[in-house]
């Protein structure tokens, strides 16, 4: 494994010259090229030193111990966090691209040890670098033409909060409105190319020591999106796209979408300005609550809204962490039938969006519908033809719901349902490590597309799990209802309806809602039997 190492070492200052001059001819400003040369070399020696210790720990530590037992255990349980501490401090030194791949990371706790994605979420959403108020100050005169004491009335040159690729600061046009200002970080365009080559180079390193090891999905992943997500004109676009979406395809949910209104004669690819929002971040609930909300509510419908871009509209949101998502009461002041204020979501980074084509769209929503409903067959038909093959279809299914098999194919009205306790994710840990092989294997047989599903789905999971501490049969039923919705106007699309074939589809919904109504009532009989 050392020899591996070395040859890593020889492999990174090889394609180091590569890299490096890949930047250098795609940069825009001149200017950048010595800081390019003068960085990129110094990044790919910290990425060197950083797996090779990392495969060294690993290799020393459990050494001569046998395979599950105690000692084996705690050794690998200590290695993990260590590990997991290194490859943190890799990606805040190294910056930009290398926090979002720690930030996939962070979601991934179906495929990577527990103590990782523990590590890894507690500081990629948090902990970001953030520019220097000069640095801020250049890119504005560059992208606006003039300073910011000039453009804006009023601009804070400390930022409100910092992500990978930008920071955001409060300000004030001069007409008085209140202004969000998303600035991005200094020479990320020029250095995303070596950052992109060199995070490659590391994970095919992997891939080679650790066969099962492969994710080199993510990083093409990355490679392609991260353009998009250096465009924030294209960020933008989105934003406005998606409203549109609810407004034409889901009118019953439009009114409680929002996004922050954007002011494109202040914005530029590298510089966004938004309407500055007052809002509680979606998982404080104490915040929530004093707002007059209920976090059941706001779970309800952050599940409502993803349900409907992912099974209806085909065009969703792919990185809805807790730090790109708002709530406020809903400004028309409506109240639930239970007298609660209702909420409004407020969708924020609209960098990364995937478009679903109508056949992937329909066998998704079709899965899906399969999973709520605990029907076998259908989950293995569809996880088919996603791509899953006939013998990964249970792990599949698995990935999706954090069950094992056994309870996805239960028929008990709770049989997805997640407590959120120390057992639970104990369990989860148990299969991943399990199965990690052929988890892999699921992960390369997948379409991107499918996997960035997988990373939404993770990230919804992330954040009902704070607002309910686990998760509801509600959010199960919400999911199935409108992926069987979807199925149902597919069924509509795919062939001309006769009067007949319309009856069959209005009975199809019936039939739906009872079998609805049926799991709530059977839930309700549980929980009383539980209370006595």
């Amino acid at each position: 494994m050392w020899r591996a190492a070395a040859k890593l070492s020889v492999g990174a200052a090889v394609l180091g010259g590569g890299a490096t001059a890949a930047a250098i001819a795609t940069s825009d400003d001149p200017s950048t090229n010595f800081k390019i040369c003068t960085t990129v070399p110094l990044r790919l020696l910290r990425d060197t030193l950083t797996v090779a210790t990392i495969v060294g720990d690993y290799q020393y530590s459990l050494w001569n111990l046998k395979e599950g037992s105690i000692e084996w255990s705690k050794a690998k349980h200590e290695v993990h966090k260590r590990s997991a501490h290194r490859l943190q401090d890799l990606c805040f030194r190294n910056g930009g691209i290398y926090i979002k791949l720690g930030q996939h990371i962070s979601q991934l706790e179906y495929v990577v040890p527990e103590e990782y994605v523990q590590i890894m979420r507690a500081s990629m959403l948090k902990r970001c670098p953030v520019s220097s108020y000069d640095q801020v100050h250049n890119v504005v005169i560059k992208e606006l033409g003039g300073p910011p004491e000039k453009i804006f009335a009023e601009f804070d040159p400390n930022p409100l909060a910092s992500a990978s690729l930008a920071q955001v600061h409060a300000a004030r046009t001069h007409d008085g409105q209140k202004v969000a200002v998303k600035v991005q970080h200094t020479h990320l365009t020029d250095t995303a190319v070596a950052d992109i080559a060199t995070v490659d180079l590391l994970v095919n390193f992997l891939h080679w020591c650790f066969p099962a090891f492969d994710y080199r999905w993510l990083v093409d992943e990355i490679r392609e999106s991260a353009p998009k997500e250096l465009d924030f004109l294209f960020e933008a676009r989105n934003s406005v796209k998606c409203l549109d979406n609810f407004r034409r395809l889901s009118p019953r949910t439009a009114h409680s979408i929002y996004a922050p209104k954007v002011y494109w004669n202040l914005s530029t690819t590298r510089l966004l300005t938004m309407e500055f929002m007052d809002a509680a971040e979606i998982t404080d609930v104490t915040a929530i609550r004093s707002l007059g909300l209920e976090p059941v509510d706001v779970s309800k419908l952050v599940t409502r809204a993803f349900a409907e871009m992912i099974f209806k509209h085909g065009f969703v949101h792919c990185d809805p962490h807790a730090a790109n998502m708002m709530v406020r009461p809903l400004p028309s002041n409506k109240w639930n039938i239970f007298g609660r204020r209702k909420p409004q979501l407020i969708l924020l980074d609209h960098g990364l969006y995937r478009e679903l084509d109508f056949s992937t769209r329909t066998n998704y929503a079709a899965l899906w519908k399969g999973l709520v409903f605990a029907d076998a067959n259908a989950i293995k038909e569809n996880s088919i033809k996603l791509g899953a093959g006939e013998d990964l279809c249970a792990l599949f299914a698995g990935v999706l719901t954090m069950r094992p098999w056994k309870k996805v194919i239960d028929p008990s009205a709770d049989h997805l349902v997640l407590e959120g306790n120390d057992g639970d994710r104990s369990e989860l840990q148990m299969y991943a490590s399990l199965y990690f092989p052929q988890i892999s294997e699921l992960l390369r047989r997948l379409p991107r597309v499918i996997l960035l599903m997988l990373k939404t789905n993770d990230c919804l999971r992330a954040v009902n799990h704070v607002l309910l501490q686990g998760s509801s049969l509600d959010t199960f039923f919400i999911i199935g209802r409108i992926a069987s919705e979807a199925v149902t106007d597919s069924k509509r699309v795919a062939v001309k309806i006769s009067f007949l074939g319309s009856v069959c589809v209005w009975l199809e919904m019936m039939l739906l809602e009872a079998r609805i109504l049926g799991l709530r009532v059977a839930l309700r009989f549980l929980q009383l039997m539980k209370s006595d």
